[in-house]
């Protein structure tokens, strides 16, 4: 019987080109047991990808910032909006800026954090953030302002909870440092290829492949165990 599944967005079902590879979206909709699609982006996207791809909306948003399980008809916020907003107004007032453009599609629908573009100034971020007793996690597509006691394995504690399911039976597959994180709350947990090094360090496999292929080599040594 196949077991939960915690999968991350972008890495891991994407391209090099970060466009999602359209090999992931059969295997996702076949799986046979709940999965939650945990990412770093704002709350509308991977409900979006679930609408799309016709299955369950089950999401870990904002690097934990914002919960939702489809089923339970609850969403579940655990971030602080009016601190990460508070940072960014003062890293304004410091003479730097988000990195968006004059359109910041990245925190237009932001609901717990704030995304910061990794070309810009990451040490007066860091400071300023601490500042206002947040923290900032670089998940290799941009810098997260969030709430240091919430993060996507916190995410996937509260929607496992919300699926009245143990984190511990979920299997994990992910390519950041917030993933991390769902590696240490999942029973088992998969890095793709790609991963950075924390989330290598953390898996308890690395696949040969990288990116979707990796994901889908995951997947069957999942259904081989």
């Amino acid at each position: 019987m196949e077991p939960p599944l915690a999968v991350d967005i972008d890495g891991t079902l994407t391209r090099p080109d970060k466009s999602v590879d359209p090999r992931v979206f059969d295997p996702l909709r076949d799986w046979n047991a709940p999965v939650v699609v945990a990412t770093g982006k704002s709350f509308p996207y991977p409900v979006g990808l679930c609408e799309f791809l016709g299955i369950t909306q089950n999401v870990v948003a904002e690097n934990g910032g914002v919960v939702y399980v489809e089923d339970a008809e609850k969403i579940v916020h655990n971030g602080d909006r009016e601190g990460a907003e508070a940072v960014a107004a003062a890293y304004r007032e410091a003479g730097y800026d988000l990195g968006w453009g004059a359109v910041d599609m990245v925190n237009r629908w932001r609901e717990t954090e704030l995304a910061v573009s990794r070309e810009q100034p990451l040490e007066p971020l860091e400071r300023i953030a601490d500042e206002h007793g947040l923290g900032v996690v670089d998940t290799g597509y941009a810098y997260h302002v969030k709430s240091t006691a919430v993060d996507k394995g916190e995410g996937l504690k509260t929607a496992a909870r919300l699926l009245d399911r143990d984190p511990g039976e979920f299997v994990a597959v992910g390519d950041s440092e917030n993933d991390a994180e769902v590696f240490g709350v999942a029973g088992r947990s998969y890095a793709v290829a790609n991963a950075d090094e924390k989330a290598t360090d953390a898996a308890d496999v690395v696949t040969d492949a990288s990116f979707a292929d990796g994901f889908l080599e995951a997947l069957d040594r999942v259904r081989d165990e």
